[in-house]
């Protein structure tokens, strides 16, 4: 089967958040099939370009080889961005941008188990290693399993999915991406012209196969290490549980929403912002691109300029 090409999401919006200058450092986080890369490249920047499935890294060294030594192509996780900097000997940056969830390669792959809409092994792990989809789901105990869907999934009809998967699998484990949609539908129908009943089932395990809303949290922090003062984050994102984090931490890391004019006795003022957030937030995709490219339609893009301040620790934090 071939699948679709994989069109990067607002990707003219978060490269000019990113405002590119030629000669610029940035780093990708999430390679995918490289259109961020591709952009930056465009532009006139050098790029560290991360990724942790093998699948990407071997289809971009085409890229490398065009980039003429401005993209340096590694895997690993975003998470472990420094440490892939430091091994490079590269930074600080003057960008970083992140596009999380799932690419379209991933998911019209049926061999990686990410969508119900091919039949497949039960799969869903980015870098192909560790407890698979099918391991969770054959394996945790039923509250445990509702708990997932619900925390990662935010599928109200929880409850009753996990106990029509216990019973499912009691007759014999669960291990094709079809057996488990069709079980979630007869657990859960749904209603006409609404999104597939299984759609936040398989969010929830790929977001829990994957840790992916650590892998944020802590990308992020890495993020704000490695920029240089005026240099800016990007961070497009899926669903409203990555969304949260992301404004959560520009929030936090900007000083909005915190009084410091008065601080009661023994209190002790926070430190100075280390980001400043820049125009009306979240910027989201034009019509057009909706039109054109469905997976945009619940994309939110929020983005930030490091300050000069330095990185408290986390002592000074709280």
């Amino acid at each position: 089967m071939t699948s679709a090409p994989h069109v990067p999401v607002m990707a003219a919006e978060a490269v000019e958040s990113l405002a590119v200058a030629p000669g610029g450092l940035y780093l990708d986080g999430t390679f995918g099939a490289g259109g961020y890369t591709r952009a930056i490249l465009a532009a006139g920047g050098r790029v560290l370009a991360l990724d942790r499935d093998p699948t990407a890294i071997q289809a971009g060294q085409a890229l490398v080889a065009e980039g003429q030594g401005r993209l340096v192509l590694a895997r690993s996780r975003f998470s472990r961005m420094e440490a892939a900097a430091r091994e490079r000997q590269l930074g600080p940056f003057d960008g970083v941008v992140l596009d999380i969830g799932v690419s379209s390669m991933q998911i019209d792959a049926p061999e990686r188990g990410f969508s119900f809409r091919f039949d497949g092994p039960l799969d869903m792990r980015m870098e192909g290693a560790g407890r698979s989809a099918a391991d969770l789901v054959n394996e945790l105990e039923q509250d445990a399993l509702a708990d997932l869907l619900y925390l990662y999934g935010e599928e109200r009809a929880s409850r009753r999915i996990a106990r029509a998967i216990i019973a499912e699998r009691a007759k014999a484990p669960i291990t094709s991406t079809a057996l488990l949609a069709e079980t979630i539908r007869r657990a859960n129908p749904g209603k006409p012209n609404e999104i597939h009943p299984a759609t936040r089932s398989f969010q929830a395990l790929r977001i829990a196969v994957n840790e992916e809303l650590d892998e944020l949290t802590q990308a992020l922090a890495a993020a704000e290490r490695l920029l240089r003062p005026g240099g800016r984050l990007a961070v497009v994102t899926f669903h409203s549980l990555e969304d949260r984090i992301v404004k959560q931490f520009f929030a936090a890391r900007s000083g909005r929403g915190r009084a410091v004019s008065r601080l009661l006795p023994g209190e002790v003022a926070p430190p100075p912002p280390t980001f400043a957030l820049q125009g009306r937030q979240p910027v989201v995709p034009g019509p057009r691109e909706c039109h054109e490219n469905p997976r945009a339609r619940s994309a939110k893009l929020r983005w930030a300029e490091r300050t000069d301040s330095p990185v408290p620790n986390e002592t000074e934090r709280s």
